[in-house]
């Protein structure tokens, strides 16, 4: 009878073994996923590329570029998508850096000197960051270290401008963040149900 009672003890104790093993795992996965989507959501998921060369981040790479007179600009940038979430304030927080895209730190370049709303540009290649703020004006930074995944080692100190900026409030849903650029200089930022516009002109124009 003993052994009986011994052997129903440790199936019981194997059981139980088991199931918290299940449970374990299934809240490792939860929590992996859940992380995954908050990373995707700022921008901090890697770049996962099929054998074929197919681009498929969660956050596409993209670029837009603009002939304005004989100054060629590119910008290069990660587009998250909007994703039923609130992005200002919430999955892009107010007051604080923000590399104004995915992954990587998004890039701005231009051959030639420029301005921006007005301020001098040197030619070159930039790290492009924002900081938004609620209610107010956001202020567009140009930074000499373009190469950064995000704003994480971003350096106050190697800005080379910084530019206030005013937003707009529009009706109609940005699902993915998008660089919109015309031939005349005109560039906005476009997500959710912001539009941040400024201006590029070439030097001495």
């Amino acid at each position: 009878m003993k052994l009986k009672n011994l052997f129903i003890l440790l199936f019981a104790a194997i059981l139980m073994t088991f199931v918290a093993c299940n449970k374990t795992s299934q809240a490792a996965q939860d929590t992996d996923q859940t992380e995954a989507n908050a990373e995707e959501g700022e921008g901090t998921e890697e770049n996962e590329s099929e054998g074929d060369g197919a681009d498929t981040r969660l956050s596409p790479l993209r670029e837009a570029n603009a002939l304005i007179g004989e100054t060629k600009l590119k910008i290069t940038y990660g587009s998250p998508g909007v994703k039923g979430r609130q992005v200002w304030g919430n999955l892009v927080p107010y007051g604080e850096v923000w590399r104004t895209g995915a992954n990587e730190a998004t890039t701005f370049e231009v051959d030639k000197a420029v301005t921006i709303n007005g301020k001098d540009l040197p030619a070159g290649k930039y790290g492009f960051f924002s900081v938004p703020k609620e209610g107010g004006n956001w202020t567009l930074v140009f930074n000499s270290i373009w190469d950064q995944w995000g704003a994480y080692d971003y350096d106050e100190g190697k800005d080379v401008l910084r530019v206030e900026v005013s937003p707009q409030t529009v009706e109609a849903l940005q699902e993915r963040l998008e660089f919109q650029v015309n031939a005349g200089g005109n560039v906005v930022v476009a997500w959710e149900y912001a539009r941040v516009p400024f201006v590029v002109a070439e030097a001495g124009s």
